[in-house]
């Protein structure tokens, strides 16, 4: 098997030879120690759902493509954001894990932190270096059109990850990867009514404007809450763009202009933990005066949790490599590849937090 070359454009990072350690527990800022290996299922972490109306597949001749053997292939990775927060730090090293163990020729790794202007143009230069396949985390749902232009112009197939765009599925992308963020939103509704015993008055810390994962996970939350638990009023949202030192500022605001606040859902695990600062902040303790509860499965987050800091968290599997480069490879054999590739999120709250940390990342 041929070993994978990694080159990273526009921006320096690890080296392929940290991947293993990476793999083993990427903390938010790494001052915290790594967490072992291991998602919950014991192996990649990939249990794809099942028995779902996923669309049409997109085959080989439908998307107008060339057949193409990964191992030896030349493949670029558009990261979102900087690796500094876990999940993208998790997320970029099952991608480069996964292409070292597919015997991908090269894979060249951008990141546009967070910055979309900046995506395209990273896009644009992959496919100048002649990359062969393209996998992206969208920064939003929306904008991708020029790259998503330049790729089919190329000939290049698109495969998403995390993020879901807006474009022609089978035009513009093979498929898109990822979590059903409805479902999490909805999961997040019902682990909220158990922390809170059914009544709460709730503020909600939303993720970024202009993505799928926000727009879903509120929606889930909310519909979940308008059918199931009417003793939990949702009295305050304020989007936090899922960055800690915004959900702290966020909730500090919300906490002081609305002090009857007594639980907080916040989008992502990194807003959870500045929400936990906040609270603390205004004198009250998380986890009891004010319930929290959150989306990823963040080591620092699960350790929240063992600490009564957190009440629970609705895990958003990252380690997207292996069934990126499985999909990619049915693709180029011929396979229709549905439209929606959706895998099964775990859970953890109190009764399982402790015993299963290892599975955090």
């Amino acid at each position: 098997m041929a070993r994978t070359g990694v080159r990273r454009s526009w921006r320096l990072f690890a080296s392929v030879a940290a991947i293993g350690v990476a793999l083993t527990g990427c903390t938010n800022t790494g001052e915290d120690d790594a967490a072992p290996p291991g998602p919950a299922d014991g192996g990649d972490g990939q249990v794809v759902r099942e028995g779902e109306d996923t669309g049409e597949g997109c085959t080989l001749e439908q998307y107008g493509a060339e057949p193409l053997e990964i191992e030896g292939a030349t493949v670029g990775f558009s990261q979102s954001e900087p690796d500094t927060a876990a999940f993208r730090a998790a997320e970029t090293a099952s991608i480069e894990a996964a292409a070292e163990e597919a015997g991908v020729g090269e894979l060249l790794v951008t990141n546009a932190d967070n910055e979309l202007p900046k995506q395209i143009a990273d896009i644009q230069d992959l496919l100048n270096q002649g990359i062969e396949l393209l996998i992206v985390a969208p920064v939003n749902s929306d904008g991708l059109d020029p790259a998503l232009d330049a790729a089919k112009e190329a000939g290049v197939p698109v495969i998403t990850i995390d993020r879901k765009v807006t474009n022609t599925h089978c035009e513009d992308y093979v498929a898109f990867l990822g979590s059903d963020f409805y479902e999490q939103g909805a999961r997040a509704a019902d682990a909220m009514n158990d922390a809170t015993g059914g009544e709460a008055q709730v503020a909600i810390l939303l993720g970024s404007s202009g993505n799928n994962v926000t727009d879903d996970r509120n929606a889930g939350f909310k519909d979940q809450v308008e059918a199931e638990y009417p003793g939990l009023e949702i009295v305050a949202e304020q989007t936090a763009n899922f960055a800690r030192d915004e959900g702290q500022s966020v909730a500090e605001q919300l906490l002081q202009s609305n002090p009857d606040i007594t639980a907080i859902y916040a989008h992502n695990d990194e807003m959870g933990l500045g929400a936990v600062t906040a609270v603390q902040s205004a004198g009250l303790q998380p986890g009891t005066d004010v319930k929290i509860v959150s989306v990823d499965g963040t080591r620092n987050a699960v350790q929240g949790i063992v600490e009564g800091q957190i009440n629970a968290v609705i895990e958003s599997n990252p380690r997207f490599g292996p069934l990126a480069f499985e999909t990619a490879q049915k693709f180029f054999d011929g396979e229709a590849i549905p439209e929606d590739v959706i895998i099964v999120d775990d859970q953890y709250d109190s009764s399982n937090a402790e015993a299963n940390i290892g599975n955090a990342f």
